[in-house]
């Protein structure tokens, strides 16, 4: 199997390569990370006519972004009702309202700036993967129809039509979601921010980052900023950064695997609609398919032995024709899950902020953060934010609850036949 993260690396339509900060430079906005939510917030900058600079200590896409699933979903991991009772009905409605236009944002962007990311809007199946799972997809149905979301329950039957496997007990089917290839957009929103004006230096740390005399000022080993706002888009890849404290939040670990692409003898009934799926499993999995015909499937879990063993007996007992496909990749990324699931806007300092938590829906909502946090910062005015932004934010026992899902992962995935 290829080294971890190679699968989106090796099949990118996009490159992108930046030069290493040297000198100083002054501007409105600089941001630290080269994710989706970075990269969005340098294009909006950028496309506002700000002087941005945006700093990323390994390459673009380096972090969970380059090892995303792929999946372009509305709202969160949690259902609608949830986010309404943890943050107040307007609230939460606000953010609701934001995450469910999001895909838009995305779609919108990829075709604005021809992206060139393999972007399939066909929607997302969640999967039942179990008879209680049918309930939760139901009560789900009931609050998403009550918003006048388009999704649909599909029955045991018609999600077996969709995806091909008899696994399945039932779906939600939203068509406002859909699929792409991460790195590529990463990628893609980097090219386009700096066709903007946007400056990009990548293998650029930042040593320090501290306020001075009205302004933030930022330190790497070759190159010194001075700007007037700062954006911390590290999200579950953070570095220390001098004396600034960044909250811990627990960590969950995805693996993935990939097989070779796939001819239409093997492959022609396995999601023929081209969606891509997660589970209601409290250890989560994910499928779908690439552009190339390559079927992927992720699940919690770092241990890549024991991941991967689950996988292959995985992919069998959902597709018996896959039993002895060859794979070509596996591959891990790194999830920021705060305790209620919810994203962090924090702030960092006077027209400083810190974006984090996305639980695994890092892009959709990382797009619809990064740039209504650039429009902020530039004009001083929080209102716009899909999430009222927070002086402080701790997590009790962050490594316990990291261990926590590890374990439960690998001891699932061990006994899984």
């Amino acid at each position: 199997m290829s080294d971890l993260g190679t699968l989106w690396a090796d099949s990118s339509e996009e490159t992108f390569a930046a030069p290493t900060l040297q000198g100083e430079f002054s501007v409105d906005l600089v941001i630290l990370g080269g994710g989706f939510t970075g990269c969005a917030a340098a294009l909006e900058a950028a496309g506002q006519g700000a002087e941005v600079v945006l700093i990323e200590a390994e390459t673009i896409g380096h972090g969970g972004s380059g090892r995303n699933v792929g999946l372009v979903n509305a709202g969160l991991w949690l259902p609608p009702d949830v986010v309404c009772k943890t943050l107040g009905a307007q609230a939460g409605e606000r953010l609701n309202s934001a995450l469910a236009a999001a895909p838009d944002r995305v779609f919108g962007l990829i075709e604005r700036f021809g992206i060139a990311c393999n972007p399939r809007r066909n929607g997302t199946l969640h999967l039942a993967h179990a008879p209680r799972g049918v309930a939760q997809l139901q009560e789900r149905h009931v609050q998403q129809v009550r918003r006048a979301a388009p999704v649909t329950l599909l029955d045991a039957a018609e999600t077996r039509a969709r995806t091909g496997s008899d696994a399945f007990h039932g779906a939600l089917f939203d068509t406002r979601a859909g699929t792409i290839q991460p790195l590529a957009y990463a990628r893609g929103l980097a090219r386009a921010a700096q066709g903007q004006g946007a400056r990009i230096f990548e293998n650029s740390p930042a040593l320090s980052a501290i306020r001075h005399g009205g302004h933030w000022v930022i330190r790497t080993s070759g190159g010194k900023l001075r700007s007037k706002a700062l954006l911390v888009a590290t999200n579950a890849y953070h570095q220390p950064v001098g004396d600034m404290t960044i909250p811990k939040v627990p960590q969950v670990n995805f693996f993935q695997l990939a097989t070779e692409p796939l001819g239409d003898n093997i492959a022609r009934d396995i999601l023929p609609g081209g969606e891509g799926c997660w589970d209601t499993a409290m250890i989560m999995s994910s499928l779908r398919r690439d552009a190339a015909g390559r079927v992927i499937l992720g699940g919690m879990g770092d241990d890549v032995g024991v991941q991967a063993g689950w996988a292959r007996r995985k992919l069998a007992q959902l597709y018996p024709q896959l039993a002895d496909a060859a794979i070509s990749h596996a591959w891990a990324g790194r999830i920021s899950m705060t305790s209620d699931h919810l994203p962090r806007i924090l702030r960092v300092g006077a027209s400083g902020l810190s974006i984090f938590g996305y639980s695994g829906r890092g892009i959709a909502p990382g797009t619809v953060f990064g740039q209504s946090a650039a429009r902020a910062l530039l004009v001083g005015d929080e209102s716009a934010l899909p999430l009222d932004p927070v002086d402080a934010h701790a997590e009790r026992l962050t490594r316990l609850k990291t261990a926590f899902f590890e374990t439960g992962a690998r001891m699932v995935h061990m006994i899984s036949r």
